[in-house]
This record gives C-alpha cells, structure tokens and sequence, in this order.
C-alpha cells in the first residue's frame, strides 16, 4: 500500500505490516494530510484479516518531530488566525492517537532516531516500543511558548506522573536508555539490529491466536481505567467469554496433547 502524496509506506511480512512515515526532509513532521494518512492506513490495517501486528517506523534521520509548526504557522494568515486549522489539525491528532490505542491489531513504534512533540506522543500511544541506543526523545512545546498538552495524555499514561512533569515543563531531550528506564521503551538496541529485533517481537506477536489478541488489547486498556474492583468484575466476564471463543477451546487442547494449535482467523 503506497498513499497517493507517497507520505506514507506499507509493506507486509507474512502477518506483520511495517508502516513507514515518509517525510524524510521534514523530519516526518506530522502535516495533516499525514496525520489523516496514517489514520486511514491503522484503520485499513486494523480491519485486514491477513495482518496479526503493526510496525510503526519512520524514513530518514527522525522517527516523528512532531506537528508540522510550518503548516501551522502558514495557518495564521487566515481571517480567524489559524485557529480552524489548528483545531482541525489537532483533532486529526488526537483521531489518530486514540486509533492506534483502539486498533484492533497490537502496533510496535520501531523508533531510530528523535521523537518529540507529537512523535514522542507517537511512541508513547503505540502498544510497545523498540528504540535504537540513538534514540531520543522530548516533549519541547515549553521551549517555543507550546505546552504538549496533547502529547501529555499519552505521556503521563506511560511514565509516572513526576518524569512526565519533568519531560513536559523543562522540554529537555532524554537518551533512550532514560526513557526505557522510565517506561517509555520496552526495549533498546544497536541501530544495526533495530529492525531485526523489532521483527523478531513482532513476529512472536503474530505467532499467537489473532482474536486473543484482539480481546486482550481491547480489555488491557478498558480495565486501566475503572477501578480494582471494577477491573476485576470486568477482566472475569472477559475471560468467561475468550474461554468459549473457539482459539481457547484449540489452543488448551493442543496443549494438553503437546501439538501446534491450527488458530482460527479473526
């Protein structure tokens, strides 16, 4: 799958699909027809049968620096001062953020090089990351009169609320090795076998019952939300219901008498 302004690239491997941003000379700044882009193709992804899991990665230096602050500047000749755009383009944003979270298929940031702003808020909405030991990555709207209280939301759902707080006020960029360290990374690597080894995870992913894990990323982040109690309630009628899904009933079965388990399609 190429997009038609060529923003974007999808390759397929087997059941993974390795989704690249595709504006190297900006850095991969995120313009709204690449926001409204990469929304298109998590939905497309999301709704093919064929694909099991989702890499995101990015073409050039950068993974994602963020909103695309020419664009937005540009904007501000308009009669009302850009504030259409802005609110168009950080609706387009936050669509997008929320249908990585919502997809349907896990997806894997693949991160090689900076991520700020709204790329950090990339990294951070992506179900697991894997980052090159060149990574960084920063939340630096502080820096230009911007707070990132968009990329926020993301943040502070993966870091502790005091290393959140101190990424969003001060906008100083942190090493990977840091972000891994405050939860932001699953894992990190040399740059030379970043893409292997984010393959290799991704592949394992692939390996399961698809509409397990479709059922288990739908429930890991409802129950983050609610309360233990309710948590629980709602984990419980989870796997009541997973226990009569027909991948449950092969997968026990193939346990029990030592043989690879034949999953259904989602």
């Amino acid at each position: 799958m190429k997009s038609a302004a060529d923003l974007i690239h999808c390759e397929a491997n087997d059941a993974v699909a390795r989704l690249t941003m595709n504006r190297p000379q900006a850095r991969n700044s995120l313009s709204l027809a690449m926001l409204e882009q990469l929304h298109d193709a998590f939905d497309t992804l999301g709704n093919d049968p064929t694909i099991h899991v989702i890499v995101l990665a990015g073409n050039g230096s950068a993974f994602c620096a963020g909103h695309d602050l020419k664009e937005m500047t540009a904007a501000r000749a308009s009669d009302d001062g850009g504030r259409a755009f802005f609110d168009k383009t950080l609706t387009a944003c936050s669509r997008l953020m929320q249908a990585i979270v919502t997809c349907r298929k896990p997806v894997i940031a693949e991160v090689h090089g900076i991520a700020t702003a709204a790329g950090c808020q990339l990294v951070a909405s992506c179900d697991l990351a894997v980052a090159s030991t060149e990574a960084r990555f920063a939340t630096p709207g502080v820096n230009i009169g911007l707070f990132c209280s968009t990329p926020m939301v993301a943040l502070s759902r993966n870091v502790s609320r005091k290393a959140a707080m101190e990424m969003l006020l001060t906008g100083d960029m942190i090493d990977a090795a840091t972000a891994l360290q405050l939860g932001l990374l699953n894992r990190v690597v040399a740059p030379e076998v970043l893409s292997s080894t984010t393959l290799t995870l991704a592949e394992n992913i692939a390996s399961k019952a698809p509409a397990t894990l479709k059922i288990g990323k739908e429930a890991f982040y409802a129950q983050s939300e609610m309360s233990l109690s309710d948590a629980y309630d709602y984990a419980s009628g989870v796997m009541v219901m997973n226990m009569l899904e027909a991948d449950a009933k092969e997968g026990i079965s193939a346990f029990l008498e030592k043989r690879d388990a034949q999953w259904a399609s989602l």
